[in-house]
Formats: C-alpha cells, structure tokens, sequence
C-alpha cells in the first residue's frame, strides 16, 4: 500500500475493547484484527474511524482497509464513500466493488444517496460506510445515515464507517460555542457505543493547515476562508482534544463493560441500597428552550460513568398540558424527543413541589447525579435560597448537584 499523503501523520490509535491495540499496526493487521471480530457474532460489527475534522484521512484509511480485507478474500463491497475530488483518495477505490447509488431529484437538484436496498440486496460481509452523520433526502427509508447504518448490523453485514467528532450529539452545544458554527447533522451518542472497533486519526495541527494550503482537502477557492473560520489552529486544537477524550472514554466504558465490573457494582448496589454514582438524572421544565444543552450536558456525564440516565420533567399545577401554550408543549416534546434519541429513560412526574418529587425518584432509583440549569429567577429569590437549584444544593443530602449556565438562563422545573 502506498503511504499516506499526509505529511506528519500520527500514529493511528485503534480501539479494541476491552484493550488497545498497537497504533503502529499496518492496514493488513488491523484488517485481520477486526475480522476475528467478525467471525465472532452473527450481527453485523461496527468499526468506526473517528476524526477531528475533514482531511485528516478516514475515508483513504478505510479505502486501505478494503483493500486489506479484500486481499484476504473477505466479500467486501464500498456502500457509501465520498472523495471530495481528492485524487489520493479517488485512486484507491479503483480495484472495490462499489454498490450502485440511488439518484433522487430534490428541488431540481439530483442528489446520490448511499442505497440500502442494494446494500441489503447484495448482502456483502462487510461494507464501507462514509459520512455516517449524514441526513437522508427527504422521503427515504431512514431519516438519517447512522440508521441505516443500524440496519444493515441488524442483517448481519458489517460495517466499517467515519464520521468526524464534532457531529456528535453530546458535543454539538460545546463546539457550536467555541467553533462559531452551526453543527447541523449530528449522530447519537448510543450509536458510537455499539462500536466494536474505534479508531482515531490523529494528524497535527500545523499538518493538517498544510495540507488544506496544498489543496489536499478543499477546492482553492474555499480554503482562504476555512482556514480563517473553522480551520483556526485554536478550533482544531479544541476538536483534536475532544476526539482523543472521547476514543479514551470509550476504551473505558467498553473495558468495565466487558470486565465484569459492572455486575459486581450492580450487587453491591442492590445489597446496600444505597445510590450509584453512575446514575444520572437531568431536572427539565416545560419549556425551558435550553434543555438540550442540559440533555447533552446529562449524556456526555451518563457516558463517562456508563451508567443508567434519566431525563424528568415535573409537571405541577401551572405547567398541566391546558396551562402551557404551545410553544412550550412543542420545546418539551423536542427535548423528550432527543433525549431518547441519546439514550435516556423520559420520565414525566406530577407534582405540586417539584424539589420534592424529583428528590424522591432519584433515591427510589438510586441517582447519584443530578444536572439543572441556572434559574432565572430574581437575585433575591436566589439569595435567600428559594430557587430549585439553590433548593436541591441544600436538601439533595448524599446527591452530586451539577448546576449549569445555559445561554437564556432557565432551564429547570
């Protein structure tokens, strides 16, 4: 195989829990690596390539990969990759079978997509998914990618995918405030802990500029204004760190998931009855417009503990469904929406004092942590402790209370 085109590229760090592969591994190795895994489950597996931004070479990694399963004699097949016009790239899909795409004529546009049918139809053992952030054209079979995704591991046909880490849910708040940029596709946290393979391509920062200056990644009459918007060095620093964290978050929670552990915690928990410090419950309103930040704040928390997460809402007297306008009946039916999306149990509690009712289901449900916003109101009420926040840090006796600022300030029962 011919060597990457990117100057400096790093090592790249291969995740096979609950142990780390060597990152100095060629593509045949860790070919030969996720094949075993393969052979090991009826369901399709998942390895996923993982990068801090665009041109740091997924896709010509896992065009690499192929090539090393194909030379193996695995039936592998290309369902979805996107080159950008990248010649690197574009060259190593010549020699892989490549699934017919389907065209859809949207707005007058026609626009490719990756063809589930066909992929489900010819039936492959593994395929090359790219993009898996994507959203689908509406009137497809699937609102987005990832799900389609899903549906070929259901099949029984493996999948080896990339998407970049800003696309994922839990970090979209984090890096639209730091990046200044709107995330628009994002993947579910859940999603990415179905991996059985992660792999992070880290590159440099300084090499990854050169290589958008050289016109490895963009077309030239977009790279002056990437690389003074998203391609600043301090962004892409930021980005690089959260991928890092992330693939080693996921070492960890796989590690402990596989290790046994988490059995033995469940008993103690059940012997002793007292909290688990993994449990995490976020405390919402009816139409606080800022509880996905704190849904996301609550699943980036549930993911490092592994562990069970709730999302209440407490509805009392003044929040009954014929009290609310429908402004903030559509905010709460988004934020119950996402958080099962990300992995949460929605819980809807009915009381007159909601500190109370939210401080009972999380010692009947053994809750260690507890995520609420910043309330918005009045100095004077926070001052003389009457605000819900003030109120669980008082009588939340034995509980972690996480309060987090939120843009608009309000986002509590």
């Amino acid at each position: 195989m011919a060597p990457h085109p990117a100057r400096g590229l790093n090592p790249t760090v291969d995740v096979v829990p609950p142990t780390v592969t060597s990152s100095a591994l060629s593509p045949e190795r860790r070919a030969e690596d996720f094949l075993e895994l393969v052979e090991r489950s009826k369901r399709g597996r998942l390895k996923l390539y993982i990068g801090f931004a665009a041109g740091v070479g997924k896709t010509y990694r896992m065009l690499q990969e192929a090539h090393a399963l194909k030379a193996r004699a695995v039936d592998i097949a290309v369902a979805f990759v996107e080159t950008h016009g990248r010649v690197e790239t574009e060259a190593l899909v010549a020699g892989l079978e490549v699934i017919p795409r389907r065209k859809i004529e949207y707005r007058g546009v026609e626009i490719e997509e990756m063809s589930l049918n066909n992929v489900l139809k010819r039936d492959p053992d593994v395929v090359i998914v790219d993009e898996i952030a994507h959203t689908n054209v509406p009137g497809s079979r699937n609102r987005k990618r990832y799900q389609d995704v899903m549906e070929l591991l259901d099949a029984g046909i493996n999948v080896v995918g990339a998407f970049n880490v800003q696309h994922l849910e839990s970090l979209k708040d984090v890096v639209e405030k730091f990046a200044g940029i709107p995330i628009r596709e994002t993947v579910p946290d859940s999603f990415i802990r179905l991996a059985d393979q992660i792999v992070n391509l880290d590159l440099a920062v300084d090499d990854l500029q050169e290589r958008l200056r050289s016109g490895k990644i963009y077309q030239p009459d977009k790279i002056p204004w990437a690389l003074s918007h998203f391609f600043q060095e301090q962004n892409l620093t930021r980005l690089r760190e959260l991928a890092l964290r992330e693939v080693a978050e996921s070492v960890e929670r796989n590690s402990e998931a596989r290790g046994g552990d988490a059995a033995e915690r469940q008993l103690s928990e059940a012997a002793g009855g007292g909290h688990s410090q993994r449990r995490v419950m976020v405390c919402l309103s009816a139409g606080a417009p800022a509880g996905d930040t704190l849904i996301r704040k609550g699943s980036r928390l549930a993911g490092r503990f592994s562990g069970d997460w709730f999302v209440v809402f407490v509805e009392t007297p003044r929040e009954a469904p014929d009290q609310i306008d429908s402004e903030s009946q559509r905010i709460l039916m988004g934020n119950s929406d996402l958080a099962r999306e990300l992995g949460a149990e929605v819980v809807r509690l009915r009381a007159r004092d909601p500190v109370d009712a939210v401080l009972d289901f999380a010692r009947s449900h053994r809750v260690g942590h507890l995520v609420v916003g910043r309330s918005r109101r009045s100095l004077l009420q926070q001052w003389l402790g009457r605000s819900f926040p003030m109120r669980l840090v008082r009588e939340a006796s034995g509980l972690d209370v996480h309060v987090v600022a939120t843009d608009d300030g309000e986002a509590t029962p």
